[in-house]
């Protein structure tokens, strides 16, 4: 996104946004254009294999490698679920990378699960179902692992080595200043992870909207643009 250079927006600031777990960001535009209408200049950084084309399986390292060279050095970044987690790595790798961090409804806290169980075992169960597409899709939503039904090959071995890095990951280790804002009806990563993040992020506050769900950007885009605003605004004091 480039901002849109109306001279009568002060110019707030500028933050690179990390997506979640999507093949669009479209649903994105919106936020966009409020906060650059408010004076924010916004860059979405396109995570390859979801908005960016890529055939490779990736890990976390590879990830980070990539968001290294796409986000300055001394920049403001926003994640949102999956891209919470690249970013908390990132931070860790590179303490001095980023100004500021925003965490929105991130992943990355480990809590053992049967759906993290599932997903490592469902390839090889998928292949039982690959002739039965309406039992696969049906089963999946059962465990809840639609990301990895749309997924193509490789990204489903990408989502898997996401959700198994998440065990080796000390979020204690994220030094950076980080504002954390979360949706009280958060199904998907639910609010009391952002408590945990708050608990072992040493430099960080949290703000929490309890009529938000995980993806606000889709369901509260001009509350979510205002308070992205004044996040970056007070950073920038």
């Amino acid at each position: 996104m480039i901002f849109n250079g109306d001279e009568r927006a002060k110019k707030v600031g500028k933050v690179y946004i990390v997506h979640g777990w999507t093949y669009t960001i479209t649903p994105w535009e919106p936020v966009v254009k409020k906060m650059e209408e408010e004076g924010v200049e916004v860059v979405l950084v396109k995570i390859p294999g979801l908005t960016k084309p890529s055939k490779a399986v990736w890990d976390v390292d590879g990830y980070v490698k990539y968001l290294e060279k796409s986000i300055p050095n001394g920049a403001i970044a926003l994640g949102h679920s999956n891209g919470g987690r690249l970013l908390m790595n990132l931070c860790i790798k590179n303490p001095k990378k980023l100004k500021h961090l925003i965490l929105l409804d991130a992943a990355g806290v480990y809590e053992p699960s049967k759906k993290r169980d599932v997903t490592k075992k469902i390839a090889n169960f998928g292949k039982k179902l690959k002739n039965i597409p309406w039992l696969r899709k049906v089963y999946h939503k059962i465990i809840g692992a639609n990301d990895y039904d749309k997924a193509p090959e490789n990204m489903k071995k990408t989502l898997a080595n996401m959700l198994e890095s998440d065990k080796t990951l000390d979020i204690s280790q994220v030094t950076t200043p980080t504002t954390i804002i979360w949706g009280g009806r958060d199904t998907i990563t639910p609010l009391h992870q952002g408590k945990i993040l708050k608990e072992r992020i040493p430099k960080s506050r949290m703000i929490v909207r309890e009529k938000w769900p995980h993806s606000a950007y889709l369901t509260y885009p001009m509350e979510l643009a205002k308070l992205l605003v004044k996040v970056v605004g007070d950073v920038q004091k």
